[in-house]
């Protein structure tokens, strides 16, 4: 029988402007009457004609109204032409997975339901993005064009009778009004990890972790905080790797994420730093809610800054197949991330790309064949593999360094330091604030530091002085297309190569969220205490900033 297609009356809701990953609100706002339809409407009307006949991939991670979303997209994408979907067991694909997926099936793009490193739950937060035919997040010219369908939408198409059962890996086809329409349910996990033994040497890999290779099992501790890696950390560590049960916690995919906060820092992840605190793991390893974000800490919970963590794997790129068959082009950093890459980028004698925050700049590089590997502060690491950051395969590539070196966590950071130097770096996170404040702020920080006297201006704190080199507005040129984006963070850079940066956010679900991020850096006295190293120039930062004053904070809400 043929299922026809429905035209349905709708009208406009204010915001749905996607951010810097997606729109994110809470489940309340995306539950009511047609919202989430405006905007996943705008989204397959973003893509113009080249939707019809198209194969999309469809999943999320897992967190509550997940389901729902996914089926409700189905019956959408079948009204609006499109040929094939492939969507994820119950809805569940991380978001690296389905980066990977678009890339192995040519497909025009993906939906992908995830707010990411936010709370989930009924109370909390939803989040919806497309990532194109790339396998990257949409650029802002498509972001920019799916808001403005969201502000003008009269109508979306709905396949309302179309039954499907995302709980069953299978094919189904369906003919929708005489055109056939074919949804694949599948396992959520199988892609990705067949893309990761593409990478990494499994083999080699499971004779370390095992032990075999050096008599001694390595001891992990790998928490997936109730996300949606839970499914991949089990096939990969346990079953591929031969690590033991022990070794992986957290791992079920829960609405809620069990009421833990998937965000893999030393706050939110304070279970998995307690434990490793005790010594009796070599590596611990944490991700957030999506799969995307990872968090690296050594024996007795030596913390790895994601800054560190990108110039360290850059260093020792020769101990990942991938790279070893496919050469090794530029690096590239978010701008609020400490510059630890840029020194080895300029001792490789390799590009170095300072981006705005947000996963799609990284993309045109690496699609041009200018960029191989790349990391956000933001506890993001990836590399040209696919276009999104890829928190299972920062672990992979951490336990490839420590088998290549034969060392430690702590000793290999102790050892690049000696070698680069250390870039003492911190973020303050200042969440929820109240917006105009915080707008207010950030023109009058503005006002300041972009004055002609302040360059060359000296601050001092705690025993240092820093002079100031330079100081902007952070506004990029995309040297592949020539994008330009402005307005990207305030930052002030000091002759020694330390910086202050200062940035609302564009990932919360309400309300303003201010970052404070700092990098220090030291030649020589590279093994202080990151606190206290660190404390002259977050003076300095709180005084230039003012940020007590308009925030009404006197300390931020975390620290990472």
């Amino acid at each position: 029988m043929s299922l026809t297609v429905e035209i349905v009356t709708t009208k406009p809701y204010e915001g749905q402007k996607p951010g810097t990953s997606g729109l994110r609100k809470k489940v309340k706002v995306f539950t009511q009457p047609n919202y989430t339809e405006n905007f996943v409407q705008a989204i397959l009307e973003a893509n113009g004609a080249a939707l019809v006949g198209s194969t999309l991939v469809v999943g999320g991670d897992g967190r509550f109204y997940c389901k729902e979303a996914a089926e409700l997209i189905v019956r959408l994408s079948a009204a609006n032409g499109v040929s094939k979907l492939l969507v994820g067991q119950n809805g569940i694909l991380s978001t690296p997975a389905v980066s990977s997926l678009i890339r192995h099936n040519k497909a025009l793009g993906g939906i992908v339901l995830t707010a990411s490193h936010n709370p989930g739950g009924p109370e909390n937060d939803f989040g919806i993005k497309f990532n194109c035919e790339n396998g990257g997040p949409a650029p802002d010219a498509f972001t920019n064009l799916i808001y403005k369908i969201t502000t003008e939408i009269k109508q979306y198409k709905l396949v309302r009778n179309l039954q499907i059962d995302i709980t069953k890996v299978g094919v189904t086809l369906y003919d929708i009004a005489g055109k056939p329409f074919t949804v694949e349910v599948i396992d959520s996990v199988a892609n990705y990890v067949r893309h990761m033994e593409e990478i990494f040497d499994f083999a080699k890999l499971k004779d370390f972790v095992s032990g075999k290779a050096t008599g001694k099992p390595l001891k992990m501790r790998i928490d997936a905080m109730n996300g949606v890696t839970g499914s991949y950390v089990r096939e990969i560590f346990l079953n591929r790797l031969g690590a033991t049960e022990s070794s992986v916690v957290h791992t079920t995919p829960l609405p809620d994420f069990g009421g833990l906060h998937p965000d893999p820092n030393l706050t939110y992840a304070k279970d998995l730093v307690d434990t490793v605190a005790q010594g009796d793991y070599d590596i611990g390893a944490a991700f957030d809610g999506d799969g995307d974000r990872n968090m690296i800490i050594g024996s007795k919970a030596f913390f790895v800054t994601p800054s560190d963590s990108l110039a360290v794997i850059a260093h020792y790129l020769e101990a990942i197949p991938y790279f070893q068959k496919n050469g090794v082009q530029g690096f590239a950093r978010s701008m609020p991330t400490a510059s630890a890459v840029d020194l080895v980028g300029r001792k490789l004698g390799k590009e170095v790309f300072e981006v705005p925050t947000g996963w799609k700049y990284f993309g045109n590089l690496m699609d041009a064949g200018r960029l191989c590997l790349c990391g956000e502060e933001s506890f993001g690491t990836g590399s040209n593999h696919i276009r999104e950051k890829d928190g299972i395969w920062a672990v992979l590539a951490w336990i490839s360094v420590m088998q290549h070196t034969g060392k430690g966590i702590e000793d290999i950071l102790k050892q690049h330091w000696s070698v680069y130097g250390r870039n003492y770096f911190t973020r303050y996170d200042y969440e929820e604030c109240a917006s105009d404040p915080c707008n207010e702020m950030v023109a009058t920080m503005e006002k300041t530091i972009t004055a002609p006297e302040f360059v060359g201006k000296s601050y001092s704190s705690g025993g240092k002085t820093y002079k100031v080199k330079k100081a902007d507005n952070f506004s990029y040129t995309d040297p592949v297309d020539k994008s330009v984006a402005t307005k990207q963070g305030l930052r002030i850079v000091f002759e020694d190569g330390s910086r202050i940066v200062v940035r609302l956010s564009g990932t919360g679900s309400s309300g303003a969220t201010v970052r404070l991020y700092i990098d220090s850096y030291e030649k020589e006295n590279v093994l202080g205490q990151a606190s206290v190293m660190l404390k002259p120039l977050i003076d300095i930062a709180l005084e230039i900033s003012q940020l007590p004053k308009f925030t009404g904070r006197n300390a931020p809400t975390v620290i990472t």
